[in-house]
């Protein structure tokens, strides 16, 4: 059953990973300005700052979140710019919120075992890119009442890894029911993929969607530096990161 289309539809034309800024304008410090993008958490001893997908350095000088359990991993940050380049960073920025996204490693190909461990539940892909060697995927999924926790993974399609650049999204409901629809944001670490020596290569993501298989292909390369693009529009979405692992 499709119950994502009933309460989804009407937001995918405006869906995107990355940032909605809100009059955001470096040469412009103002408390009531902000953005909202995916960054990055760097942990740095005993305190940490935020990278941007295009590369530069964040420091938070101020922050409404001062209890943040960091780690490193890939979050919402919804931020005010402070000041220009200080030694070391970009920008010195105010935290207003921060949201940690659920970030995974590529879990290893279990030939024979791989759809009872990790799943063959349907999900509708609304939008995926690649940003700071992560690949950002946001989609929608059915979910019951029961609190059971699904699992969302990224494999390899082949045992011998002959494909390396070929990948599955998987997703494992256990049996969960059909009571309606929610969104879901996962991050996956590129970083152990074969380095592609400067070459920008296809990276392809097979799925089984609401719609059968369907395969994405994406560009790739190793150096995160060359795959930055400009964030666009963000709607941010209904919180099921209790309900995914």
């Amino acid at each position: 059953m499709k119950f994502w289309k009933y309460t989804l539809l009407m937001l995918t034309a405006m869906l995107s990973l990355f940032g909605f800024s809100a009059c955001q304008d470096d040469d412009d410090y103002s408390l009531d300005k902000f953005a909202i993008e995916i960054m990055t958490v760097v942990p740095d001893g005993s305190t940490y700052y935020l990278r941007r997908d295009n590369g530069e350095k964040l420091w938070p000088f101020a922050t409404n979140c001062p209890g943040y359990n960091f780690s490193k991993t890939r979050a919402q940050v919804n931020y005010t710019m402070l000041s220009d380049s200080i030694p070391g960073f970009s920008h010195g920025i105010k935290i207003n919120w921060i949201e940690n996204i659920l970030t995974k490693n590529i879990s290893p190909y279990l030939v024979a075992e791989n759809d009872s461990v990790y799943g063959t539940d349907p999900v509708e892909m609304l939008a995926m890119a690649i940003g700071d060697g992560y690949l950002n995927i946001r989609f929608a999924a059915n979910f019951g009442n029961t609190g059971i926790k699904h699992l969302i993974s990224l494999i390899p399609t082949q045992a011998d890894n002959s494909d390396p650049y070929t990948l599955e999204f998987r997703h494992q409901a256990y049996g969960d029911g059909a009571l309606y629809a929610a969104e879901g944001l996962v991050a996956f670490d590129l970083s152990s993929l074969p380095d592609t020596g400067g070459k920008t290569v296809d990276l392809v993501i097979n799925v089984n969607t609401f719609d059968g298989e369907q395969s994405y292909k994406l560009a790739y390369n190793s150096d995160p530096a060359s795959m930055y693009s400009e964030p666009e529009e963000v709607i941010s979405s209904d919180d099921i990161s209790k309900s995914i692992h």
